[in-house]
């Protein structure tokens, strides 16, 4: 990874518009992952310091996840949208006459 890459990834962790997404999942799969991992500690009374540190991360990883997925397809489009180039007549007229 690169330094911009990074530090894109950075900005786009607070980004408004990827959040709501990203917490959509995070809740979602993170309840998933707490229920599996600290559910009988929690229900036991035993949720130590420690515990209730995994339990948070257990909700920010699938953040985190979220944020890069998209946006690496935000990388992606933009990158496609900048490599594409307009057609030519020729090449109108080979995708009319279905040779492209």
């Amino acid at each position: 990874m690169t330094k911009q890459f990074f530090k894109g990834y950075l900005t786009a962790l607070v980004n408004p518009t990827l959040m709501s997404m990203a917490l959509r999942v995070a809740l979602v799969v993170g309840s998933i992952l707490f229920t599996i991992n600290h559910a009988a500690a929690l229900v036991q009374g035993q949720m130590t310091q420690g515990r209730w540190i995994s339990a948070v991360l257990t909700y920010c990883v699938p953040y985190a996840v979220s944020i890069h997925g998209q946006y690496v397809s935000q990388q992606r489009r933009a990158a496609t949208k900048v490599t594409q180039m307009p057609l030519t007549v020729s090449d109108k007229e080979l995708i009319q006459n279905g040779h492209r």
